[in-house]
């Protein structure tokens, strides 16, 4: 009881603290939701507009209703320590009260883990931009709403709510977000690969340096202008719809097409998001480990099928917060896999159903392996690996799928760089 009041008296305060710091500063805010690749996109903008402009983002999943203030105030988060959060909130009054310098542009990431979520941020934070990145047929966090339909209903929320003045950024392939476009009295930008977008990728393709892969290339066409884009160190076209959306923030912003694809080229993905890592025995990690959700895991077996590779090995773990639909998602993933995993290591209790479907379709049972927890998984996946191997690691966040990566890398004094969720609080979670 005492818990619950302390968090929502913090939360309370938080908030009365970012519509004080907002009308005092004054910055734009350009808004991300959407329910995957919206810390890709936040990333991709950043690497745009902070060529010119003073800019902060949202750090970490600092997304929800403490995320959010924390990234207003500039400050993380203060845990569980009560004179932490004091001092927290004491930073934010001393913002309010003595004029600081302050960025002109924020980005902010907003989650939406159950209905109401956007309208309550919608309230105060008044974004001059909104972002949607993709929605999916099954997406995560469904589990807390009548179905797919509903969150995309929640989504659409930040676009509802921009003024004729603002700008809404759409994902023009993802049909329930391009729908949104008929909901908003903002300007409209669409991207994706769909011929009649605004912003369109075409020519995608691997970029490799000698025979090794090093990141992705694309041609991108706007307003009648195209430019050749590289993104090093990234694989996988929802890697494309992230550099999309910030090129379209960059030319609402005025940015031509060529700073654009110089600021991105410079871009590289966060930890856990399809980044590829030495393994040892000289293999290749495939690390998508950060979250995962249906849409998310079915392009991650796109870049596995087209990255080039003597044994491809694919270790997935559970997703979360799928509600009725967990079964059908991880039968589909099982279905996926046939034809392009030669090795598959189903992790966690839901994802047995990966492994059952492969079963069904008559995959070598002696290439099948399941496993309780992703420690078992990285023990089994050391004893089996090879030279030329690649191995694709995935699974939602509390599956800890980080934890295979750091058996097999190949520099594991690099795990702090390179592995996401090395921070205290979770090396000491269980």
């Amino acid at each position: 009881m005492f818990k619950k009041l302390a968090k929502r008296i913090i939360v309370f305060a938080l908030e009365l603290e970012s519509r004080l710091i907002l009308k005092k500063y004054k910055p734009e805010i350009i808004a991300i939701t959407g329910s995957v690749g919206k810390t890709s996109a936040r990333e991709a903008v950043y690497s745009v507009l902070s060529r010119k402009f003073s800019v902060r983002k949202s750090e970490k999943n600092y997304n929800n209703e403490f995320g959010v203030p924390l990234t207003l105030i500039g400050a993380s988060s203060a845990l569980q320590s009560p004179v932490g959060w004091l001092k927290l909130m004491a930073k934010g009054v001393r913002l309010i009260l003595k004029k600081q310098e302050y960025p002109s542009k924020i980005i902010l990431e907003i989650g939406a883990d159950r209905p109401g979520d956007i309208t309550s941020f919608g309230r105060y934070l008044k974004p001059k931009m909104g972002v949607v990145t993709a929605v999916g047929e099954i997406p995560v966090h469904v589990e807390f709403f009548a179905g797919p339909e509903e969150i995309a209903k929640e989504k659409a929320k930040l676009i509802e709510i921009l003024p004729a003045t603002s700008r809404a950024i759409l994902n023009g392939d993802d049909f329930a977000v391009l729908e949104m476009k008929e909901k908003s009295l903002a300007q409209v930008l669409t991207f994706g690969f769909g011929d009649d977008l605004d912003l369109r990728a075409s020519e995608y393709n691997l970029l490799y340096n000698e025979n090794s892969p090093e990141g992705i290339t694309f041609k991108l066409d706007y307003q009648g202008s195209s430019v050749p884009m590289r993104i090093f160190k990234a694989f996988g076209k929802q890697n494309v719809y992230a550099a999309l959306a910030a090129a379209a923030v960059g030319a609402s912003y005025g940015i031509n097409l060529v700073e654009i694809a110089e600021a991105l080229s410079a871009y590289v993905p966060p930890p856990g998001r399809l980044r590829l890592i030495e393994g040892e025995k000289e293999t290749w990690i495939l690390d998508d480990t950060y979250n995962s959700s249906p849409q998310a895991v079915h392009a991650a077996i796109d870049v596995l099928k087209d990255l080039p590779a003597k044994r491809k090995i694919a270790v997935l773990g559970d997703m979360l917060e799928l509600g009725k639909f967990t079964v059908q998602a991880h039968q589909k993933v099982g279905q996926s896999l046939k034809g392009v995993a030669d090795i598959v290591i189903a992790c966690g209790m839901r994802a047995k159903f990966i492994a059952e479907e492969l079963k069904n379709r008559r995959f070598p049972a002696k290439n099948l392996t399941a496993v309780s927890d992703s420690l078992e998984a990285g023990k089994e996946l050391e004893k089996i690996i090879q030279p030329g191997d690649l191995i694709l690691v995935k699974g939602s966040q509390s599956m800890r799928m980080e934890r295979v990566v750091e058996e097999i890398m190949r520099h594991p004094e690099k795990k702090s760089e390179l592995l996401v969720r090395q921070e205290p609080e979770w090396l000491n979670k269980a």
